[in-house]
């Protein structure tokens, strides 16, 4: 009995065995450049039916408390971000953006931001998309910027402070890093 092999057999041993060889043994080294970063925390204070509105009531799970909305529920914000947690301190930032509440028990959201601040050398904003929990710090991922924060990446934390009363308050700490090619000599 006699076996046909596919010609693009032999092509593929034919590369295996010297393209291997073709590449070289010694090891690669890379020269790492330190990152541009910036590192501060700012207070967002949201109240409800002022700075904070349901849009669409939810269909199932808890109810509306200060730390829970209905499954599917959608909630707009346009927050004031101070520097302390204090709402009468200077505010240096606007926070804008939806979330959609996607776990049952209420306290777990997708959300997004475009987080717009005016920081002493620093003016733009930077977006964030990601899942927040009501009750415990959530980490946000940066996806993109605008103005001084053009290229930039990083995360910001988000940690609930006071969630006592109509206006609840959260510390979110900015984790900020240029690369080497958006850094202007």
């Amino acid at each position: 009995m006699a076996y046909s092999v596919h010609p693009s057999i032999f092509l593929l041993l034919f590369l295996l065995h010297f393209g291997c060889q073709a590449i070289p043994s010694s090891p690669h080294h890379h020269h790492h450049q330190e990152l541009k970063s910036l590192h501060f925390s700012l207070f967002q204070h949201e109240t409800i039916n002022k700075t904070g509105y349901i849009i669409v009531n939810g269909v199932a799970g808890e109810g509306v408390t200060q730390t829970t909305t209905p499954f599917g529920t959608i909630f707009a914000f346009q927050d004031p971000m101070t520097t302390t947690p204090n709402a009468s301190s200077r505010v240096a930032g606007i926070a804008e953006g939806a979330s959609i509440t996607s776990s049952l028990d209420g306290l777990r959201s997708i959300s997004m931001a475009k987080i717009t601040l005016n920081l002493k050398g620093y003016k733009g904003s930077i977006s964030v998309l990601g899942g927040t929990h009501n009750i415990k710090p959530s980490n946000h991922p940066v996806v993109g910027g605008t103005g001084d924060f053009m290229f930039i990446q990083g995360y910001v934390r988000s940690s609930p402070v006071d969630l006592q009363g109509i206006t609840v308050v959260y510390k979110i700490e900015f984790h900020l890093y240029w690369p080497p090619y958006a850094v202007h000599a």
